[in-house]
Order: C-alpha cells, then sequence, then structure tokens
C-alpha cells in the first residue's frame, strides 16, 4: 500500500515544467549526460528512462556504489535536483565523479526533460 500511495502522490506532484523548467532547453542540457548516461539504456551511469519515482540504485543490472544502492531514495523531482546540485557533496561515496549543475533553472530544466521523455515511447520504449 505504501508504494502505491507513493505512485499517486508522483501523479499529484507539480511537473518541473509546470514550475517553470523547459523540457526543450532539458533536452540540450542532457547532452552533458550522455558521456556516461542513455534514456533507455545502461552505460557507465543507470538509464534514465522511469527515473522519476523510482528507488535510487534500483535498476536491474546496473552496478551501484554501496551509497547509491543503501540511501533509501526516491527519485522525485526534489530529490534529483539535490542531488544534480553536487552529487559528490550530497550523497558521499556515489560513484558519479561530476561536479554538478549550479544553475538551478537549468536543473530544472532538465528534470522537466527527464520526466517528458520517459513519457515518450519513441524515446523510452
Amino acid at each position: 500500500m505504501p508504494l502505491l500511495a507513493l505512485l499517486i502522490a508522483c501523479l499529484l506532484l507539480p511537473s518541473p515544467a509546470a514550475a517553470g523548467g523547459d523540457p526543450g532547453r532539458g533536452a540540450a542540457l542532457y547532452d552533458r549526460c550522455r558521456a556516461c548516461h542513455s534514456l533507455a539504456r545502461n552505460r557507465t551511469g543507470p538509464k534514465h528512462c522511469g527515473l522519476i519515482g523510482r528507488p535510487a540504485g534500483a535498476v536491474p543490472g546496473f552496478a551501484y556504489s554501496p551509497a547509491m544502492s543503501e540511501s533509501g531514495w526516491i527519485w522525485m523531482p526534489e530529490t534529483l535536483d539535490r542531488f544534480l546540485a553536487a552529487p559528490i557533496e550530497t550523497l558521499p561515496g556515489t560513484s558519479m565523479g561530476y561536479d554538478g549543475i549550479k544553475d538551478p533553472g537549468e536543473r530544472a530544466d532538465l528534470i522537466a526533460y527527464l520526466i517528458e521523455a520517459s513519457r515518450d515511447p519513441a524515446l523510452c520504449p
């Protein structure tokens, strides 16, 4: 039952796009992520399709750091925003060696893109 409540809450939360995030600009920003990530498949980093609402460290077949696997996080827009601002500081021990996205508008755009992309069956089969 708690999982059902979480899923309902995810659907009721305003998306970053509604809060000012622009998925079109986020698509361009996602190019920075492509060095390690893909929407539909695991690479150096885990796939991003279906990221929002997914427990951190939960993509089957991906070898996560113990810090990520044991974080207990659920990837929600707010969680992702905090992590993307400073991954190494936010989750010490993460294997994501990226300095972060300092601009809150860019983070909102990127998160809006991830939400939109996950809804697009052409991008996330």
